[in-house]
């Protein structure tokens, strides 16, 4: 067992919230407290969680490679997801993205070497008036990020 009992304790909550016999309904919420917990989701943890709802670990890792919510490989502490969709391009995202990438010293889908953060191009997040646009783990989303507030950003997050 990889997962913690208060991830257990997390996933059964959800899985409460569904009929009986029903447990596979929960794999997405159950995905996303394994990923909180462990970073990203290794072959181990989603044969762990599909074991768990019992269904096939096909079923998990459907779900883990259709949804960019899922890391299937290593991040870095700090996620960093950029919105590039059209909107957000319209008000500055790319270069938002680029300051970022000089910032870090990496590209899309790379990890800083400290392992701190992460880069990634994302699609649009429902704030399209806001742009630029970033989302940090999936959970925390910054609107309106001029650089001065990307650095600014970016120093919290190092503490």
């Amino acid at each position: 067992m990889k997962l913690s009992d208060a991830a257990y304790e997390k996933i059964e909550r959800e899985i409460a919230k569904f009929p009986a016999g029903k447990k596979r309904s929960a794999a997405i919420a159950a995905m996303a407290i394994a990923q909180d917990e462990t970073r990203w989701l290794s072959p181990e943890i989603m044969q762990e969680i599909a074991d768990y709802l019992d269904v096939p670990v096909i079923a998990i890792e459907e779900i883990a490679s259709f949804y960019s919510m899922f890391d299937t490989s290593p991040v870095g502490k700090y996620k960093i997801t950029v919105c590039t969709n059209l909107p957000c391009e319209f008000s500055g995202s790319i270069q938002a993205a680029q300051h970022l990438q000089i910032r870090l010293g990496i590209g899309f889908g790379e990890t800083t070497h400290d392992g701190m953060f992460t880069l990634i191009e994302g699609e649009c997040m429902g704030s399209c008036g806001d742009g630029p646009v970033l989302l940090i783990n999936n959970k925390r989303m910054h609107m309106r990020m001029s650089n001065g507030k990307i650095d600014r950003l970016l120093e919290e997050l190092k503490k």
